[in-house]
């Protein structure tokens, strides 16, 4: 990490992003983004490296940098100051952006917090920049697709056989989340808000990592927060189906909605059994690649959710 940290501040130099002493730190890393702090004279940023994308896009960094552009005004997510896709050999691209302090969200203390941070994320008009998602079940279910059949089945092939066969149901089914939503009006979602995501601080909360964001209807953010693959990625928490609709009840709340709780749940639910599908067919994917093709960013914990997540793809669909 020392020789990466001595790259970064000598290219952020050469690039001239930002002036003073500098000092540089790794944060944390997903599975296809490396994060360091980097320090200019005491001030923190968040130097972001790109290895991959899951939106099959070569400007990846550029991308999430249009995200986070189009959300600046929600006040609830990191401003974005400088990308490059040319990284100077550190990555496929690189992303400066702001700092935020603060702890993972605790589903058992922050859900008014998600609420409301959903509610101002959802406000905001979609950008003609990103990607559209105006038919989500068709759209997810040809992404996991995709997963399920990159590489051959050696691991797991019943567990792919069920998903295929559920991948077809989804398909069948995916005119009725149209139709229910088609008087909606499309807005940017996350796509990925999993508890470690949020950033919780003392007077004020965000939500980070925008990698995977599309426009779409906002069931894709309500129903990947509520979804037990999600829940329990960091967390042993799983929400009750009253506690899923006091959740969509704080959120309509915060949004000054005109949905019933009943109407937001129904469609939640439709929506969660489109995000199991995305869910468990990464799961199968990233297990070849964890065991076989080797993956550049990997991590133990990760690996180990992955597999029981294999071990209980039926219980998921049930």
């Amino acid at each position: 990490m020392k020789d990466k940290a001595e790259q970064i501040i000598a290219y952020l130099h050469r690039k001239c992003w930002l002036s003073g002493t500098l000092a540089c730190s790794f944060l944390a890393a997903g599975e296809y983004n490396e994060n360091y702090i980097v320090s200019a004279d005491g001030r923190p940023y968040v130097f972001r490296i790109n290895h991959g994308t899951q939106l099959g896009l070569e400007n990846q960094c550029e991308y999430e940098f249009r995200v986070l552009e189009a959300l600046a005004s929600s006040k609830v997510t990191p401003l974005p100051y400088q990308y490059d896709m040319d990284s100077g050999g550190l990555g496929r691209g690189v992303l400066l952006m702001e700092y935020l302090s603060g702890k993972p969200l605790d589903y058992h203390k922050h859900l008014t917090a998600a609420a409301r941070i959903f509610a101002r994320i959802h406000s905001l008009p979609p950008s003609r920049e990103l990607i559209w998602q105006q038919n989500p079940a068709v759209d997810i279910a040809r992404e996991s697709y995709g997963l399920l059949t990159r590489y051959p089945d050696t691991y797991y092939a019943a567990v792919r056989r069920r998903l295929v066969e559920y991948h077809k149901e989804i398909v069948a089914g995916s005119a009725e989340m149209v139709r229910r939503c088609k008087n909606e009006e499309l807005c940017i979602v996350n796509t990925e808000v999993n508890s470690g995501n949020f950033i919780i601080g003392k007077e004020h909360s965000w939500l980070v990592d925008w990698e995977k964001a599309v426009v779409s209807y906002r069931y894709q953010d309500l129903a990947h927060f509520l979804v037990p693959t999600t829940t329990l990625w960091k967390t042993d928490y799983r929400f009750s189906e009253r506690e899923k609709e006091h959740f969509l009840a704080m959120y309509l709340e915060a949004s000054d909605s005109a949905l019933s709780v009943d109407e937001a749940y129904e469609k939640t639910v439709m929506m969660e059994r489109i995000i199991l599908l995305r869910a468990l067919s990464w799961c199968y994917m990233a297990y070849y690649e964890y065991v076989s093709a080797g993956r550049e960013l990997a991590h133990d914990d990760t690996f180990a959710k992955i597999t029981s997540y294999m071990e209980e793809a039926e219980c998921f669909l049930e």
